[in-house]
């Protein structure tokens, strides 16, 4: 068998894990055996195909660690707009109980309402801040 088959063979197998695990290492790892398989077919030693793998993939693994490492981290799904489209909206308190719920009528069903931290309870516009299971966490807006 061909030295580049088998650098084919490996790249394909190491992307198939990254389907299987969601790694996105994985991804760069296969960049580096694909880069050891063009070295396989421009004929250099077997050495060199080692090294322009090893190179090429931790090249790869090394700028998504430093990427992931500056990127800000993203807020939890239950306060991100992006993920759940009921943060931001408006929902109308009529009245509190007295252990610091309230029920409102949204989107044609009814919630139980809870303040987050800091608010006081009274009657009238909230925004929905969270997200918790199937309760609203309100600000007063």
């Amino acid at each position: 068998m061909e030295e580049s088959t088998i650098w084919w063979l490996l790249a394909g197998g190491a992307v198939v894990a990254e389907l299987l695990t969601g790694t996105f290492y994985l991804l760069m790892m296969a960049v580096g055996l694909v880069a050891g398989a063009i070295a396989a077919h421009a004929g250099v030693s077997t050495s060199a195909q080692l090294l322009s793998a090893a190179v090429v993939g931790t090249a790869g693994v090394g700028a998504c660690h430093l990427f992931r490492r500056h990127r800000p981290a993203g807020q939890p799904a239950a306060s991100n707009r992006d993920v759940n489209l009921d943060i931001g909206e408006s929902v109308q308190v009529d009245a509190w109980n007295a252990d610091g719920t309230a029920q409102v009528r949204y989107r044609g069903a009814q919630w139980t309402v809870m303040l987050r931290p800091g608010n006081e309870p009274s009657p009238g516009t909230h925004r929905v801040a969270e997200v918790i299971g199937n309760r609203l966490l309100v600000d007063r807006a």
